[in-house]
């Protein structure tokens, strides 16, 4: 098939719009699944996908089309809407020429929809508005494509209307897909040039890359290199996704599939590189990703310590799968040896908590999450921390400087008076507001992420009734009165409990930990101590009481000195126990005082 035949597109929205239910409905129309074959999410192959109602991975499908009695080549790449999976989406835009930008009749524009327009014009798409759910009594299509054209400058007549779950419209926006978007440009005789933008593990097969061919042609038993990698495969096996794996023989320019070669190692494949042929390659590789930022760090340890090198493989695995997910060895005399974990955001490390659990059945510990921060030392060195434990001397630092976000909050007008109080709390400065409608207002705010990192969005749809939609960026890093918390178990620094806090609100930071740290830690056989230092000096301290036997209770009647003798011993007997002691913190108290939340 030739290219001009050929249309490659991306469905993005916010979340939970009908990016996948619309995904389900082209797959019916164009026969790519059988009746019997069918389900909803057909694409979210998943269990977490299915049970979460969420698309965590993009997921690639080739479907054939009939129009103006030519036959078309439709490749699909669904894409998740959540801010966390952000890079999964600039990914697959990377591999099409157009997108469906859908947005729900009833919700409107909401903040994740702004961000995945900007993305797509951004990578030089072709954007076709859809306007998705008009068969809903709420349903307001006609203000929602004002919306459209107020906020993202698209005309509202070039909005299609359409409901994804009955069918409405869908025939008429698979015919303006072949007639607006552009086909690929690709020379078929050019050397081949493909673009890995995702892959898998497969325990018999190796690594299945996923792949976009921009020129040349790829073929079975065809000898190829990784410009990235420098290394040399013969391919194995070549194939669409129908949205099962097919097997076909060549894949030309233009076309996405994927690529079997015999590839085991997980360290070999880098999401981004270019394929090409071994006897004529490409003079230049194709432009890659730029790296994610992660934004969100955690420690992951097993449960149990025998199975490290379980874990490792299974991280291994993930990132293979997952490129924006990072991870070092770390260890804590508290919890052994583990990992060092980068994510985008809470959801993803929660998505991939799950999946550690469910694909690998590995039982892990994970410690509460944390920014990254920059220091300034008084040699005028940059540091990067991820963790407190990395900090050097306090004599050493010049300057602290915390991670700063753009936060971009979609709000009806009645929660504006909370959320800019909320928004006060957490240091965050207004930058400006948007009335998008006479009852939705945009506010863009300057935040530091370690304030709306943990909570914030789930106090966002508290306090706005559910109706609160964010989106954030990141700017960058910026000077910000910091200061390092220490406890003090038993006058002892136990690293892993240390935190970065902002000056302000340190004390009474310090102070909540310590109470639940009371809490959580049993009562041992001497009087524990428990100690917030900022620096050398203490600013709070709580007690642990110590088991009391009652040693008198053997003495009756007598001198009243004989019970004092020995109480006097009892108490000498604690004040040297104490000095020798250990105290032992549960795994369960350990995490529970992890939790660094208000």
């Amino acid at each position: 098939m030739t290219t001009e035949n050929i249309r490659n597109f991306s469905i993005v929205a916010h979340i939970d719009h009908g990016k996948s239910t619309l995904a389900d409905r082209f797959l019916q129309i164009t026969h790519a699944v059988s009746q019997r074959q069918f389900r909803d999410q057909i694409l979210d192959s998943m269990d977490l996908e299915r049970e979460r109602g969420i698309t965590i991975k993009a997921s690639a499908v080739t479907m054939n089309y009939k129009a103006d009695g030519r036959d078309y080549m439709l490749n699909l790449i669904d894409t998740p809407g959540h801010v966390d999976f952000h890079y999964e989406v600039s990914r697959a835009m990377t591999a099409c020429e157009g997108a469906l930008l859908v947005v729900d009749a009833t919700q409107g524009v909401e903040a994740q929809t702004v961000a995945n327009a900007y993305l797509a014009i951004e990578n030089g798409l072709e954007i076709i508005p859809v306007i998705n759910k008009i068969d809903l009594p709420a349903a307001q299509p006609d203000v929602v494509a004002e919306e459209i054209e107020h906020v993202l400058g698209i005309n509202k007549n070039e909005c299609f209307n359409i409901s994804a779950k009955s069918g409405i419209g869908v025939e008429e926006l698979l015919d303006a897909i072949v007639t607006l978007l552009p086909p690929p440009q690709g020379n078929i005789d050019q050397p081949a040039a493909a673009l890995v933008f995702d892959s898998h593990y497969d325990e018999y097969r190796g690594v299945i890359c996923y792949v976009r061919i921009f020129d040349g042609t790829l073929e079975t038993n065809q000898k190829i290199r990784m410009l990235g990698a420098n290394r040399s495969y013969q391919i194995t096996e070549l194939g669409k996704f129908t949205p099962e794996m097919k097997k076909v023989s060549r894949l030309t320019s233009g076309e996405v599939g994927y690529v079997i070669a015999n590839i085991r190692r997980l360290t070999d494949i880098t999401i981004g590189d270019t394929i090409t042929d071994q006897l004529h390659p490409t003079p230049s590789p194709l432009p890659g990703y730029k790296p994610p930022t992660q934004m969100v760090f955690s420690d992951f340890y097993p449960a149990s310590t025998t199975e490290f090198n379980k874990l490792r493989l299974a991280f291994e695995k993930l990132q293979l799968n997952d490129a924006s997910f990072t991870f070092i060895p770390q260890s804590s005399p508290a919890l052994g040896f583990g990992f060092r974990c980068g994510f985008l955001g809470l959801l993803h490390m929660e998505i991939v908590q799950e999946r550690l659990e469910r694909e690998n059945d590995i039982a892990v510990v994970q410690t509460a999450p944390t920014v990254s921060y920059e220091i300034v030392t008084t040699a005028g060195e940059t540091l990067r921390i991820d963790s407190p434990s990395q900090l050097p001397d306090v004599t050493e630092i010049d300057q602290w400087r915390e991670p700063f976000v753009r936060l971009e909050i979609l709000i009806p007008t009645e929660s504006i008076g909370p959320v800019m109080e909320l928004a006060d709390h957490r240091r965050c400065k207004l930058i400006k507001s948007d009335y998008i409608s006479t009852t939705r207002v945009m506010l863009e705010f300057k935040a530091p992420l370690a304030e709306i990192v943990y909570d914030f969005y789930d106090v966002l749809k508290g306090i706005s009734r559910g109706y609160a939609t964010m989106d954030y960026d990141f700017l960058g890093f910026e000077s910000s009165n910091l200061v390092k918390i220490d406890i003090l178990i038993n006058k002892v620094p136990v690293d892993a409990l240390s935190l970065i806090v902002h000056r302000e609100n340190s004390e009474a930071r310090g102070r909540k930990l310590l109470i639940r740290l009371r809490r959580a830690i049993p009562r041992h056989q001497f009087e524990i101590p428990l100690q917030v230092a900022i620096g050398g000096k203490i600013i709070a301290r709580e007690n642990i009481k110590a088991f009391r036997k009652d040693v008198t209770a053997k003495l009756y009647g007598g001198d009243v000195t004989r019970k004092m003798k020995v109480l006097k011993r009892q108490k000498e007997g604690k004040r040297r126990l104490k000095a020798v002691g250990n105290v032992q913190v549960p795994q369960e108290a350990f995490m529970s005082i992890l939790d660094n939340r208000e």
